[in-house]
């Protein structure tokens, strides 16, 4: 869209479109022949990694997800209205104007009274003053296609079979208090899926790596002895 602060994707192939060109351009390049990359991935970016594991299950040696989306919050709104609105409003040719409510997430207008993400107001103030230096960077929030969009693909996600499939050693770190994602879908998710660890970390709002560092500790905590497992030396 001509708003660089409106969500807004056709469908999310054209994420995987990207995280394509990341692996090939970026990621690969740096590996030694025949390594694998672990992969640290947050909410959406998450969602879109275990896209990509569905579909190329030996590509990862391991993957950390914080608070995945597997499920969005409807702010107390029945989920069957909001599917039904956001048809309609796609329908309506509006698939680029904002989500009811959204162009006010703009986050030079967001306080900390009314952020949802995060219990620590120094890291949220340290995230604010770099939007404040660099206005461009800002995304306030979804738009109706973005919105249909992620609905068709967290449904096509959780699919019979889909999470069944996934063998990649994963971590699944559930925040307590996330009031963006639905922590209750995430653990349901994550039992789906073979040899997947889940941890929930009780206090954490949705932006766990922007929390208080107790918080913070919880996680790297989770974190370390996952990897310490992954990466031992396997017994002959």
């Amino acid at each position: 869209t001509d708003d660089s602060r409106k969500s807004f994707v056709g469908d999310f192939s054209e994420y995987d479109e990207d995280l394509d060109t990341l692996m090939n351009w970026i990621v690969q390049p740096m590996l030694k022949d025949g390594a694998k990359p672990v992969a640290l991935a947050h909410s959406m970016g998450a969602h879109n990694l275990l896209r990509r594991l569905t579909r190329r299950p030996g590509e990862f040696s391991a993957g950390v997800l914080s608070a995945p989306m597997i499920a969005i919050s409807f702010r107390g709104q029945r989920k069957f209205l909001v599917r039904a609105v956001t048809t309609f409003q796609v329908w309506q040719g509006k698939r680029t104007g904002w989500v009811w409510g959204m162009e006010g997430r703009d986050p030079h207008k967001v306080t900390f009274a009314t952020q949802l993400v995060t219990s620590d107001p120094q890291r949220f103030e340290r995230t604010q003053m770099l939007l404040r230096e660099h206005p461009d960077l800002r995304l306030a929030g979804a738009t109706w296609g973005w919105l249909a969009a992620a609905l068709r693909s967290m449904d096509w996600l959780k699919a019979p079979g889909r999470p069944e499939a996934i063998s990649t050693p994963l971590l699944v770190v559930g925040a307590g208090k996330d009031r963006i994602c639905r922590t209750d879908q995430t653990k349901a998710f994550a039992a789906r899926m073979p040899g997947v660890s889940y941890v929930e970390i009780e206090e954490a709002g949705h932006e766990i790596l922007m929390e208080r560092n107790a918080i913070r500790a919880e996680f790297w905590a989770a974190f370390d002895a996952f990897m310490q497992k992954e990466t031992a030396p396997q017994q002959s």
